[in-house]
């Protein structure tokens, strides 16, 4: 199922509108750097702050410019179990390949491994399409457990994870307690050299949004054996990684993706784009790395 690098690619804005000129732009570069495929409606393309309607035309537009040869992940995951389904199927007849589902997170004290169970169980019983798990407890502030996934990964319809916990004793017990065939993938870039050597099939990363052939690279020369010129490229990635997750987020990716010439524009409302300070620490790292 899915293997390699995948962005999660974020949505592009002008005047608060969704540009689906610049994400069709953006997908058509992205093609030529050796990335597996895409994540559409991931967290870094703000998708808590669209509507069901934008959710649709962004996969639609998506599916237009992304190739056959490479896989597009559809985030679908709601609130509700129903709600889910719904998009889920919405984005198997626009063509996605899988959709990545999120855990829900409202009535945090009430999402224990029987309600994950459930929930996951019903939209993988109905998806048309396989689905993965979303362990993002950053924002979430939910964690799903290795023992509740492993239960989760009998099913015939879930096929894999993306864990963007960066808790590597809690990724390799995902791994071992998890069925062969079960693919969990990284979901932050400052762990994807240790995700791969404890068994990760690859990862969906916001670095690869604007480094896309280094995250790939790190990924081919670990494949290769040559592991100390993957762990020399994924220590060299770290403060890029950095800039556009954890330091300065989804606006800090936007404008680090306008800086290497791709259409990163402002973020949607309630967040901000980056002030000059702020714009001018992330070209010095983008610098220092060679990406500029």
């Amino acid at each position: 199922m899915p293997k390699g690098i995948y962005p999660p690619i974020p949505t592009p804005f002008q005047n608060g509108e969704v540009a689906y000129d610049k994400l069709a732009s953006n997908l058509q570069k992205w093609n030529q750097t050796g990335l597996s495929g895409y994540l559409v409606l991931g967290s870094n393309g703000e998708f808590v702050f669209l509507s069901e309607k934008e959710k649709i035309r962004i996969l639609e537009v998506a599916r237009e410019n992304i190739p056959s040869s490479m896989k597009m992940i559809a985030g679908t995951g709601c609130e509700s179990t129903w709600e889910t389904i719904e998009l889920t199927n919405q984005a198997a007849r626009i063509g996605a390949d899988l959709a990545l589902i999120i855990t829900p997170s409202y009535f945090k004290s009430l999402m224990r491994s029987e309600e994950m169970i459930a929930h996951f169980r019903a939209v993988a019983d109905a998806s048309r399409i396989p689905i993965m798990i979303y362990n993002v407890p950053k924002f979430t502030g939910v964690t799903i457990d290795a023992e509740t996934v492993a239960k989760l990964a009998e099913h015939p319809n879930i096929v894999g994870m993306k864990d963007s916990s960066a808790d590597m004793p809690l990724f390799a017990q995902y791994i071992k307690l998890s069925p062969a065939g079960f693919d969990v993938m990284v979901g932050t870039a400052s762990v994807l050299y240790t995700g791969l050597c404890l068994g990760a099939v690859g990862g969906i990363v916001a670095m690869a949004n604007v480094a896309p052939r280094e995250a790939v690279e790190i990924e081919r020369l670990f494949e290769a054996g040559k592991l100390q010129e993957a762990r020399d490229l994924q220590l060299k990635m770290l403060p890029v990684n950095a800039a556009v997750t954890v330091n300065y987020g989804v606006p800090g990716l936007k404008a680090a993706m306008d800086m290497v010439g791709y259409y990163g524009g402002d973020p949607r409302p309630p967040l901000l784009p980056p002030g000059a300070a702020v714009r001018e620490k992330i070209r010095a790292i983008l610098q220092k790395a060679d990406l500029l």
